[in-house]
């Protein structure tokens, strides 16, 4: 499709009205300098990334087609193909538990065990405190830990009070941060200690979502290719220097997903890259296994904080025709999306990477931008493309050679 069949499809699909649509083909037009200037200090502009959607993800038996925000080539396309192949054996599967997240005081000059107890023992009065402070989201336990000065900075042994806040529907980062500094000095009291940092966590881990799905070996080009990409997936999860590309890959289809819906990508990051780490060894994200028929079983287990309401949901205009073509009603719908994504960006990768090597499909995308670099328009960038790659010489000099040399033709 070109742009305009692309835009009259979305249209279609996600039920999107003729202004939405004219914003999608002229983003910039719905973003004026005063919407920017209260969303950043010393706003001079914007920094405009392609917008595409990934096509063809069936998961929990329900269609969608997901915009991605990103610049790096071949993420959009790797998706799609990953949900076309999962799609044949019914497509991605996933879950959540709930949609609870961490605030954390920390409390300095306290007595052992004394104030921890003494916080437990006012637990609802500090959550009623809590719950005052907000009305969108709601805190429903406190936990208490100590843990120990291990950078010699004074402190000593320091109490930290675990607050846990069911977001529902919201991220609830600026909610949380404005409960744990309500019910500080009222700790501070109860302790006779002084309070320091007042301030969520974003390692969500009591917001989990788990996501599996079956490539059938056929689709993948037999049961050869499924051992060579466990071989790849053990590499991955035996070596960090491995896992960190292997994840950054992941993440490369999570963020984009997640840009475009407007979430805190960098908070999903961390949370991700930690629970990586969970058991001393920064490893794979992704698990992967053969099936007793010989299929692959790729499976995705994260902490993903993400929210449909609040924050840049309700502002930027374009992340909320994102969440539109989405089609999520809840924040667990939305983290369950988003983790298909990235099993599928990993199968796609780890395919690549078992078959071909990644730069095949990467360098078709990779030398378009070399020869729009160059000068090149329209029909040239795919025949000065394509012919760069038949060379194996993805060059912007050598782009200007062969545009010069068609011109000169002509």
């Amino acid at each position: 499709m070109d742009k305009d069949e692309r835009l009259a499809y979305l249209k279609t699909f996600a039920n999107l009205s003729q202004s939405e649509t004219k914003l999608l083909a002229d983003p910039c037009s719905g973003i004026n300098f005063e919407m920017i200037n209260g969303m950043i200090e010393n706003a001079i502009g914007i920094m405009p990334l392609p917008l595409g959607v990934a096509t063809g993800f069936l998961i929990n038996g329900k269609d969608y087609i997901l915009p991605m925000a990103t610049e790096e080539p071949s993420i959009i396309a790797a998706c799609s193909k990953a949900a076309k192949i999962a799609r044949s054996s019914g497509g991605f599967r996933a879950s959540t538990n709930e949609s609870m997240m961490i605030g954390q005081v920390q409390l300095v000059s306290v007595a052992f065990p004394e104030a921890g107890l003494k916080v437990i023992s006012n637990k609802l009065k500090l959550i009623s405190i809590a719950n005052k402070s907000s009305k969108t989201v709601k805190a429903t336990d406190i936990n208490v830990k100590w843990i120990d000065d291990e950078v010699s900075s004074g402190a000593g042994k320091m109490l930290i009070v675990e607050i846990i806040v069911d977001t529902k529907d919201a991220m609830g980062a600026n909610a949380i941060n404005t409960m744990c500094e309500a019910i500080s000095s009222e700790l501070e009291r109860i302790t006779d200690g002084e309070a320091i940092v007042k301030v969520l966590s974003n390692y969500a881990t009591r917001r989990l979502v788990k996501c599996d799905a079956i490539f059938r070996k056929e689709d993948l080009g037999g049961e050869r290719i499924v051992d060579r990409i466990l071989y790849s997936y053990s590499f991955a999860y035996s070596d960090v220097y491995r896992a960190v590309t292997n994840n950054k890959g992941i993440m490369n289809g999570i963020d984009a997903v997640a840009m475009a819906t407007g979430q805190d990508f960098r908070a999903i990051e961390a949370a991700a890259h930690a629970y990586a780490s969970r058991d001393g060894t920064y490893r794979s994200i992704t698990t992967w296994k053969k099936t007793n028929d010989g299929d692959l079983l790729g499976e995705l287990e994260l902490p993903i904080a993400v929210g449909i309401v609040g924050g840049v949901t309700n502002v930027n205009p374009l992340v909320m025709i994102g969440l539109k073509i989405l089609g999520v009603k809840s924040s667990s719908n939305l983290a369950m999306v988003i983790s298909a994504v990235g099993l599928a960006q990993n199968l796609s990768a780890i395919l690549a990477l078992a078959t071909v090597g990644i730069q095949k499909g990467h360098m078709k995308l990779h030398a378009k931008n070399i020869a729009i670099s160059a000068g090149a328009q329209g029909n040239l960038v795919d025949i000065i493309a394509r012919r760069m790659i038949h060379e194996g010489n993805v060059r912007v000099s050598r782009a200007k050679e062969i545009m010069l040399s068609m011109t000169d033709h002509e």
